[in-house]
């Protein structure tokens, strides 16, 4: 670890260890398990990291955060929130996460308000605040904490020093909620969000390791990382049926490659965290 890295990681320690009781809102993505670690390892029995189990999250990272949990003795705790249930985000409009975020930082906000936790925190890093990213708005609403931003904490340094403190999914691929894969004003229901699920798990069983699959109605758009896209032609049968088996009609692959947040393409005004 190099000296740079050292100093963020003693600033993030004594910035979380100095919030008192915590909840960590853990998803078992890269970022969240970080502050979740950090948390534990700072504070022990006051810290408690929280999963919400709903099916907006794959069920591979609801038994990954599971896994990760216990291995690493973290308190660990799973609720299910409510965002499926509401017309403002099944309508799947561009603040879409704004509306999931609030879900799930008013459930934590009850916990932290029956059990005595003083602040709610998240994974939310530098990199992530330049982004289309309506969620800021609901963390910003809660108060909730963003320690990886307060330490000076950009993806890049997440990932080293997650490597560094032998943390397992350091390198874990980016893995956002499922509902992400719609287009902006395509409804979102458990049915369909299961469809995706079952369609990224095809070509997770395939061995594709970073991808999207992006719902279109009948068209399923996959998203591989250019050293893949070679493979996927040599498997395209084995693609298609599969993807086929799950619901959809026709099976596409975007020659443009796995973009991160590509549906956010075409939209400007980047959220960003008030001063």
């Amino acid at each position: 670890m190099d000296a740079q890295l050292t100093d963020k990681y003693e600033r993030l320690q004594e910035h979380i260890g100095g919030l008192g009781r915590v909840l960590v809102a853990y998803s078992g993505g890269v970022d969240s398990s970080l502050v979740a670690f950090v948390a534990a390892q700072t504070l022990g029995d006051d810290a408690l990291a929280v999963t919400s189990g709903s099916k907006s999250l794959k069920r591979s990272d609801l038994a990954l955060s599971e896994e990760l949990a216990d291995k690493w003795n973290m308190r660990h705790r799973i609720i299910v929130t409510d965002e499926v249930l509401k017309p403002e985000y099944r309508a799947n409009p561009v603040n879409r996460c704004f509306h999931c975020k609030t879900s799930l930082y008013e459930a934590l906000e009850q916990i932290a308000d029956q059990e005595g936790y003083d602040h709610v925190l998240n994974g939310t890093n530098t990199d992530d605040l330049g982004d289309h990213r309506p969620g800021l708005i609901a963390a910003n609403n809660h108060r909730v904490v963003s320690p990886l931003v307060d330490a000076g904490f950009c993806k890049r340094d997440v990932r080293a020093l997650a490597d560094a403190l032998g943390l397992d999914n350091a390198q874990k691929p980016q893995a956002a909620c499922l509902s992400s894969r719609f287009p902006y004003g395509s409804h979102i229901t458990e049915a369909r969000l299961a469809q995706v699920e079952a369609a990224e798990d095809a070509l997770a069983e395939l061995g594709f390791t970073q991808f999207r699959v992006r719902h279109h109605e009948e068209v399923a758009r996959i998203e591989l990382v250019a050293d893949e896209l070679p493979r996927a032609l040599e498997l395209r049968e084995s693609i298609q049926d599969r993807i086929k088996a799950v619901g959809y009609r026709f099976v596409a692959v975007d020659l443009g490659g796995f973009r991160s947040g590509s549906l956010n393409e075409g939209l400007i005004d980047a959220v960003q965290l008030s001063p």
